[in-house]
């Protein structure tokens, strides 16, 4: 396919895209490589750094691939195009929040505290062992919880689709889980 009926507007991109839903691999080639500038476009609206938007724009390509045979050519494409890419660039904004949440930006005192006395370094392997080992003794409800939202930085909804279980109740576990903790490693009688 050489040229698309009104060339490399959002009519020439829906063309492009009922072509490749046909299996012409050079139209789909072209496609991808036609909206990646409205797809940087929106992922900047919504990020800051260069590598998030172009996380974000390779994040939007896969989905795009992923349900290209969702698109009806009967109606326009950038309003697809854009909500896959606006959805995308959230996911990638609430992931550099999570991030951040959990990351703190390493200054020289914690690099002297790092190359500090081998005592220390004895001192944090048995903290991170009995943190291990307290997030072992849990429950297992809140030893998911506690894995899928604290350690592996999902979100509530995220988790809840992966365990089946509802937020209200992933909030229980993961509040009962940070007590339970508390009382073990920290010493909290708190309940």
């Amino acid at each position: 396919m050489d040229s698309p009926a009104d060339g490399d507007g959002e009519g020439g991109w829906s063309a492009l895209m009922a072509a490749a839903q046909d299996g012409d691999r050079r139209a789909y080639e072209r496609l991808l490589r036609e909206i990646v500038p409205f797809l940087r476009g929106v992922a900047r609206r919504r990020l800051r750094g260069e590598a998030d938007v172009e996380d974000a724009v390779q994040d939007t390509l896969l989905t795009i691939h992923q349900i290209r045979h969702t698109y009806d050519p009967s109606r326009p494409i950038r309003p697809w195009l854009g909500a896959i890419a606006e959805r995308r660039a959230l996911d990638r904004v609430r992931s550099v929040s999570r991030r951040a949440g959990r990351e703190e930006e390493l200054t020289d005192l914690h690099h002297e505290t790092l190359q500090g006395s081998s005592t220390n370094e004895g001192e944090r392997r048995l903290q991170a062992r009995d943190v291990r080992a307290a997030v072992a003794d849990l429950p297992p409800a809140q030893r998911r919880a506690i894995e899928l939202l604290k350690l592996q930085g999902l979100s509530l909804a995220e988790a809840s689709v992966r365990t089946g279980q509802s937020v209200t109740s992933l909030k229980v576990a993961t509040h009962r889980a940070v007590l339970a903790l508390r009382r073990r490693i920290g010493g909290d009688e708190r309940t």
